[in-house]
């Protein structure tokens, strides 16, 4: 007789092998078994219309049966070499010709690395230590993307700081802070820190929060005239707010930008993309010693990652599939607002359609502050009662997809309509 395990005893299981029980980034409490189309199911058999989508990556769905075909034909002739490989070299292409500041690209196999390297590519090209980032944008896990992430005290800008253990005071004194959407605030520090600074790193979309208008184009004026590389940090939006990510959503283009989730189809990859002088930097052969920098990775670059993702990207490119995708995420903005309206209780959806999330606060969500507003307790019971009602999400994020359907959204209306029922 096979012994059936629940998530009850998967948790016990976990608890004795990982810190805290989980992989650390999610509810430890979901252990999930299976995904197909827009559903996922846990390991005691519930089923979930899936608004999580493996935080991001897989926007066409699990399972698509394009991507797995074309990953079952690259697994007969291999999984990866440590050489170039030609699914990789394709997707490079398809990248630098969608993506505006995209000339030249380097892989790496997650957003993290990306990140990490896109702020140290900076310092390389300028030969300045500096970086500023925004209060509350997150950009991996790097020393430098771990400060002023998740402040929980609020001190003065532009003084960061560090969220983790383990990292030496000296990062904080290299990293300035500013708040989303204050475009004064950033030409203050520019003008006193200026020939100091390396590169500005941004979320276009920081976490859910749109840019005010002129806000990127002002940073982009900005960065220009003070020589500072202008970083994006795409891993979210890029080929999700529109084909060409961000950059082509709100008509500013970076100096760099780093991509990840969508690009690699379900599987380990990530990129730093940008304009070729720059990129040089990652060439031995053409620049001195000082600003070389070296890069690797034994997954950089894998072909089952690449062939996935060439696959999702053909996908994205077909006639009407971002129409689409918008569309859903409005059809369940719109979803929310019905049932949310008759409460009369203070929110607001913030965000753009394909990536959003409702906000249980009436005051303006511009930056990472404003946000803290919120009433988590309220966004907590919402989230759990959503998730009774059979639909998986993050706490603070709705990412819209390609497969959810009809009955899908007949789900989401009844857990959104019952969750907005049981707030207080």
């Amino acid at each position: 007789m096979k012994l059936i395990k629940t998530q009850k005893e998967w948790m016990r299981r976990a608890s004795s092998v990982f810190p805290a029980g989980g992989f650390g980034n999610f509810d430890p409490g979901v252990i999930l078994k299976e995904g197909k189309g827009s559903r996922v199911r846990d390991e005691d058999g519930n089923e979930y219309v899936d608004l999580l989508i493996g935080s991001g990556p897989m926007i066409v769905g699990h399972g698509d049966l394009e991507v797995l075909e074309v990953v079952a034909q690259q697994l007969t002739t291999g999984m990866t070499f440590f050489t170039n490989n030609t699914a990789g070299i394709e997707l490079a292409e398809v990248i630098c010709a969608s993506v505006s500041c995209a000339e030249q690209l380097r892989y790496v196999t997650s957003g993290s690395e990306a990140d990490m390297y896109a702020m140290r590519l900076a310092r390389a090209f300028t030969g300045r230590p500096k970086i500023l980032k925004f209060e509350g944008g997150y950009h991996g896990m790097s020393a430098e993307a771990q400060m002023s992430l998740a402040p929980v005290a609020h001190v003065n800008f532009p003084t960061a700081v560090s969220d983790s253990g383990g990292i030496p005071q000296s990062v904080n004194e290299d990293v300035l802070i500013a708040p989303f959407n204050d475009i004064a605030f950033v030409q203050s520090i520019i003008a006193e820190h200026g020939p100091n600074i390396a590169g500005v790193i941004v979320e276009p979309l920081q976490r859910l929060i749109p840019p005010e208008p002129g806000f990127l184009q002002a940073l982009r004026d900005a960065c220009t005239k003070a020589g500072i590389v202008l970083i994006f940090d795409e891993i979210v939006t890029g080929f999700r707010l529109a084909y060409g990510g961000a950059q082509e959503a709100y008509g500013v283009e970076p100096d760099i930008c780093t991509l990840g989730k969508v690009i690699g189809g379900g599987f380990a990859l990530a990129a730093i993309v940008g304009k070729a002088d720059i990129m040089a930097c990652f060439d031995k052969a053409i620049v001195e010693n000082n600003r070389w920098l070296m890069q690797l990775g034994t997954l950089s670059g894998n072909p089952i990652a690449a062939v996935a993702g060439l696959k999702t990207l053909e996908i994205l490119r077909r006639e009407g599939q971002y129409e689409r995708l918008n569309e859903t995420g409005r059809h369940i903005m719109q979803m929310h607002r019905s049932s949310l309206d008759k409460r009369g209780i203070p929110y607001q959806i913030v965000g753009e359609p394909a990536l959003f999330d409702v906000v249980f606060s009436e005051n303006p969500v511009q930056n990472y502050r404003n946000h803290q507003s919120e009433n988590m307790t309220r966004n907590k019971s919402f989230n759990m009662s959503m998730r009774r009602g059979g639909v998986l999400k993050a706490p603070s994020k709705i990412y819209a997809s390609l497969t959810l359907d009809h009955c899908d959204f007949q789900i989401l209306e009844n857990a959104i309509q019952t969750a907005a029922t049981e707030l207080h």
